[in-house]
């Protein structure tokens, strides 16, 4: 653990003074009471809703949640069902660790595919081979068919700046579209899951956390990741500034030269949009390195899906995106 968490210690309440007789309490540092306010939403939601679901893709956060959610509920059976709103075009390392893990923990989880959305007409193939704007359609249609009143998911405020306006307990309208305006006050960790037949509730464990903190925690834990998220040779191509790798979801257009290179993923998720960086953190340790010295987010730096606009998250938050 890096020591700015050691000297971020959180006083635990009712500590000893000087001469009291008692041994002075433990001091709480600051990647345990992220993990215990992030215990505690979870818990929150296990009491509150009736049919809560965990959106569980393989990537590092959502492996963080499900984490989280294992040690909350420990020794009992994780109360919460898992989905993947799978693109098809989904790095085949990522879906090999989620079926891993699941199979593991011997865990339940519900598939939504996009290709079927586009078998069938219901969705319709972009211009630019990009499906991660694609998923809200399928995701909404699973949380329907599920009656899922509460959905989990491990967005972080510090990822981009729309993210950065919601609240942990985040409420969806009918339509499963987000209204910034119709916003909850969470004083002193009190969250409020009410909701109207139809709405639902997203909500995110994650929100104080930052990327650095993720990656303490799975060093800290010993937490298992697709091997995508460390340095490899790989080949790509460049696009956008960004390396891509080619695929089903299309190929490198004349002038963009496809080459072998060292890179990793900061974020997994459509192959189509997302891009890796060059990188020699081929350990955790090395990886904290790396990010701690970065000025990008991860987001910022490799998903093209957030470049369209300024506001293209927030866009698609509005139509239901998670």
């Amino acid at each position: 653990m890096r020591a700015a968490d050691e000297e971020r210690a959180f006083p635990a309440t009712g500590a000893a003074g000087p001469g009291s007789g008692r041994p002075p309490a433990r001091a709480l540092a600051y990647l345990d009471v992220l993990e215990s306010e992030s215990v505690h939403i979870l818990r929150e939601v296990a009491g509150e809703f009736e049919r809560p679901v965990i959106l569980f893709s393989g990537g590092k956060d959502s492996i963080v949640v499900l984490h989280l959610a294992l040690k909350a509920f420990a020794p009992a059976r994780l109360p919460f069902v898992l989905l993947h709103v799978d693109t098809g075009h989904n790095f085949p390392e990522v879906l090999a660790h989620r079926d891993r893990t699941v199979a593991v923990h011997r865990l339940r989880l519900r598939v939504a595919s996009v290709q079927r959305y586009l078998d069938d007409g219901r969705l319709r193939e972009r211009p630019d081979g990009t499906r991660n704007p694609l998923q809200t359609v399928p995701l909404l249609d699973a949380i329907a068919a599920g009656r899922h009143d509460a959905v989990l998911g491990g967005a972080r405020r510090d990822e981009e700046k729309a993210r950065a306006k919601e609240r942990v307990f985040s409420l969806r309208d009918e339509f499963g579209a987000w209204d910034p305006r119709r916003q909850r006050p969470e004083l002193w960790q009190m969250y409020n899951g009410r909701h109207a037949p139809g709405e639902h509730v997203r909500v995110f464990p994650l929100s104080n956390w930052t990327e650095l903190d993720v990656w303490h925690y799975i060093a800290r834990e010993k937490i298992e990741l697709p091997d995508l998220y460390f340095a490899h040779e790989r080949t790509v191509f460049r696009r956008d500034g960004m390396w891509l790798s080619p695929g089903e979801w299309g190929r490198p257009k004349d002038g963009e030269p496809v080459e072998r290179r060292t890179v990793r993923f900061r974020t997994v998720g459509d192959m189509s949009c997302t891009g890796a960086v060059d990188s020699d953190a081929g350990t955790v340790e090395q990886v904290i390195a790396e990010i701690a010295a970065s000025r990008l987010t991860e987001r910022g730096a490799t998903r093209a899906d957030d470049r369209l606009s300024e506001a293209a998250m927030e866009d698609r938050k509005r139509e239901g995106y998670f």
